[in-house]
């Protein structure tokens, strides 16, 4: 080649000398010599490709977020290939540094549901509260993100009972919605209050002349102090029904009942004048308690 046909500009870029200065040559090769004539663009270029030309991009973003979905993306070689998912790394990255628009076969990613457990107390649990907790929570990069939640438990709501807080979840990808968050609910045991399904269950001692006689008494309920009349001649293991005092239905169904469960405690150590009156009252009344158990099984 000659001298003057290696200067000549227009054989350079390949040219006619009659062509319109916005050709697209011309701009190709000024993009192309603005990266390659700078080594950190011309880096990122080599490591990303063509994404790496948007405003506002970020080698070490890049480079997170490659490495959060598996490392599956490197170079010229592996750019444009499917990672994880199915995502095309050039969209994840085009997504990530705010191009507008998906781009061609830019697919949309769900992000990742999260779990979470909630201790509540008993009366909490039965009655609804609100909980306060932290979560962390998947970017798109790869990174974290601690957020306050608050999740609102329903009346009644029971041990191992889940909620679910929509868009609470992991952050979704290529324009895709967010997870779920899963709240699973544990509920600590009451010192005296149990449940059986969406009724309450409270053991309640008497005395032998208050079970016999009968008698008025008071108990603690989810409502507070309730007034519970035990008829004469109550045996131990009786249930006292209080209809609709139990546990209310998460849905708005009919609530539970409350049981007053009367144990009959057993004098002790007693002296020989309080034994010969009891002897005594059993014999005047002998009950045949033990009939049905002579037969023959």
């Amino acid at each position: 080649m000659a001298a003057s046909e290696a200067k000549d500009p227009y054989a350079i870029l390949g040219v006619a000398r009659d062509a319109d200065e916005d050709a697209d040559r011309f701009k190709a090769v000024s993009e192309a010599n603005s990266v390659l004539s700078d080594p950190e663009k011309r880096k990122a270029y080599d490591e990303f490709g063509e994404v790496s030309f948007q405003p506002g991009f970020d080698v070490a973003e890049a480079r997170r977020a490659r490495d959060a979905f598996g490392g599956g993306f490197s170079g010229q070689e592996g750019f444009g290939g499917a990672g994880p998912g199915g995502m095309d790394f050039e969209d994840l990255l085009s997504n990530i540094f705010g191009r507008s628009g998906p781009s061609r076969g830019t697919r949309r990613h769900r992000g990742a549901d999260l779990e979470a457990r909630v201790d509540l107390d008993f009366l909490d649990a039965a009655r609804g509260c609100e909980q306060r907790f932290q979560v962390s929570r998947p970017t798109r990069d790869g990174g974290k993100r601690s957020e306050s939640v608050t999740v609102r438990i329903p009346p009644g709501v029971a041990d191992g009972g889940q909620i679910r807080l929509r868009g609470k979840g992991g952050e979704g990808l290529g324009g895709g919605p967010p997870g779920d968050l899963l709240a699973t609910i544990r509920v600590r045991p009451h010192p005296l209050f149990r449940r059986e399904d969406r009724d309450i269950l409270l053991d309640v001692p008497l005395t032998i002349s208050e079970a016999t006689s009968g008698t008025k008494i008071e108990v603690p309920s989810l409502d507070g102090r309730v007034t519970v009349t035990v008829p004469s001649g109550t045996d131990s293991g009786s249930k006292l029904r209080l209809r609709g005092k139990g546990v209310p239905h998460p849905s708005g169904g009919p609530a539970g009942d409350f049981f007053v469960v009367i144990k009959i405690c057993v004098p002790k150590d007693l002296d020989e004048a309080t034994r010969k009156q009891l002897e005594d009252i059993g014999a005047s009344n002998p009950p045949n308690l033990r009939a049905a158990l002579k037969g023959d099984t």
